[in-house]
């Protein structure tokens, strides 16, 4: 392994950092700019989050035949009754305001005969899923929250710059230290608070509907600082990814059976009234099962998602994206049966925060999927997930501005000293133990899971974890070594809940019996391995 003596410098000054460029990140932003200077800090193009990935809509109570006492009452049922009553209540009272927010600045849903469409998905009671140009409502979000935040005067870019650690001075967040992707500068940077939106870890695992950005990166650095992991065993696997041998996975929108799509298995029967009265519109934990099922019971490597009933011309209209990526890969799905599988999709655990975003870290807050408020609870409901970075990445704002911690201008200089001691060095092979890493997790801690299955994954992990210790500088390291820490947090979390609840499944633990399945679990870095602190300085 090379090493090199690595040379820091302060970077740009500035009162508020965001980590991430998703809806949460780009909403707090926004939000903070009335209060000071804003710096959002992303891991190469600001417009690769998986934020603008989301294909199926936003799910909001808005229309007249629905009310938020119906949307609450459909995220709690869908999250295992072990979501947390007051954010979900948040989510849902605040939820309307924010989308007319967005209305107001331009964003476009789509409307039929002159009003919004409401479309209908699994576990939803109600048609309340607003979509944007068919199947990119993620992409015109981001569209407009970008148009948004590039007017703010006191909103600043770091495009292409890696988050390596967050910096912590006498158990305070006092900014983040970060790496440029093209040079390789090594930069500090203070502020007052950090607000974590940096997404899941979809990237852990060898099939994921995720943005190649989603490899945990927030949840490590948290953790590394100190902060609490909850209920990382929670990984939502969505039901229907395209599945081709020579392509990566590529998400199917649940929207699709939603709107009438059929499953069938490898001889063409329907199977999921089998599992469940509502069928295709059965919650995404226990359709991804079904869907696993069957795949086991033939031996077969994916089943069908049939939507040619649906016609032509709608399914064009409807569902534009992904008929043309399908037709891509030489499928017309308006003639074809689509082959799915299931593929890691959501984290619905992360780091442990509050209504407010607030974290145990003071001026750490975090919002979006790498924030663990207790809204999904075990299974996230369809079309939750940009709502919440909306709802949660404003009030995670507000509590930054609360917070006022910074570094004395003449402990500067003491701050840099003490993180050039240890010298950086590179991996020898780091795609290699990426793909390795993601194989295992896929193949041992997937959607069926066993104490057998985890043992042996920790065990290799425990075996790969000594290449990653130490000071790592380049983006392609750093991503390993924070998968590779995510990963283990993922196994601990699932070894210790021995049962199954929602998107979490032991085949070796099926029930789910007593008091003991309502207890979030909890991880936290011991203190002996948490980041290196900086000498005693000067909070000012």
């Amino acid at each position: 392994m090379n090493k090199t003596t690595p040379t820091y410098h302060w970077g740009p000054e500035a009162d508020f950092l965001v980590i991430g460029s998703g809806v949460a990140g780009l909403r707090a932003a926004i939000e903070l700019s009335q209060y000071g200077r804003v710096l959002i800090i992303t891991k190469g193009s600001r417009r690769q989050s998986n934020s603008a990935y989301a294909q199926g809509g936003v799910a909001v109570a808005l229309s007249d035949e629905d009310d938020v006492n119906l949307h609450f009452s459909d995220t709690i049922k869908a999250g295992h009754q072990l979501g947390r009553e007051d954010a979900a209540r948040v989510l849902v009272e605040e939820g309307p305001s924010r989308i007319q927010e967005l209305i107001a600045w331009g964003t476009q849903f789509d409307k039929v005969d002159g009003k919004f469409a409401f479309a209908k998905e699994g576990a939803h009671s109600r048609n309340r899923v607003l979509r944007a140009q068919g199947d990119a409502t993620g992409h015109e979000m981001i569209r407009v929250l970008l148009e948004r935040a590039k007017k703010q005067d006191s909103i600043r870019w770091f495009d292409h710059h890696f988050t390596m650690d967050l910096l912590m001075v006498d158990g305070r967040c006092c900014g983040a230290i970060v790496v440029n992707e093209t040079t390789g500068s090594l930069q500090v940077l203070s502020a007052r608070a950090v607000i974590m939106t940096t997404g899941g870890a979809g990237q852990a695992f060898a099939r994921t509907t995720n943005s190649p950005n989603a490899t945990g990166d927030g949840f490590a650095m948290a953790y590394r600082a100190g902060a609490i992991l909850e209920d990382m065993e929670f990984v939502q696997f969505h039901p229907t990814s395209l599945f081709l041998q020579s392509s990566p996975p590529f998400l199917l929108s649940e929207t699709m059976r939603g709107e009438g799509g059929l499953l069938r298995n490898r001889k063409g029967e329907l199977f999921m009234v089998g599992y469940h009265p509502a069928a295709e519109l059965a919650p995404r934990d226990i359709v991804a099962r079904a869907i696993w099922s069957e795949m086991a019971a033939s031996r077969a490597r994916h089943v069908y998602l049939d939507v040619t009933h649906l016609g032509n011309s709608f399914i064009k209209k409807r569902f534009p994206t992904i008929y043309q990526t399908c037709l891509r890969f030489d499928i017309d799905i308006t003639e074809e049966w689509i082959p799915v599988a299931p593929s890691a999709h959501y984290f619905m655990g992360g780091i442990k925060a509050g209504i407010d975003g607030e974290t145990i870290i003071p001026g750490l807050l975090a919002a979006g999927e790498a924030a663990c408020n207790g809204v999904h609870g075990a299974n996230r409901l369809a079309s939750n997930s940009l709502l919440e970075g909306l709802v949660f990445g404003v009030r995670a704002a507000h509590s930054a501005t609360t917070c006022s911690s910074t570094i004395s201008a003449k402990d500067r200089q003491s701050v840099l000293s003490s993180l050039a001691v240890e010298p950086k060095r590179t991996l020898d092979d780091a795609e290699k133990l990426r793909n390795s890493l993601r194989r295992l997790m896929w193949d041992q801690v997937g959607l069926v899971r066993t104490g057998d299955s985890l043992g042996r994954a920790l065990a290799k992990i425990t075996a790969w974890e000594p290449q990653v210790l130490g000071s790592l500088q380049t983006r392609a390291d750093l991503e390993v070594k924070n998968m590779m820490q995510v990963a283990r947090c993922i196994i601990e979390a699932a070894l210790w809940r021995e049962n199954s609840l929602g998107a979490h499944y032991r085949s070796d633990f099926p029930g789910c019996e007593g008091s003991a399945w309502k207890i979030h679990s909890q991880i936290q870095c011991p203190e002996s391995e948490r980041l290196t602190p900086t000498p005693k300085l000067k909070i000012v």
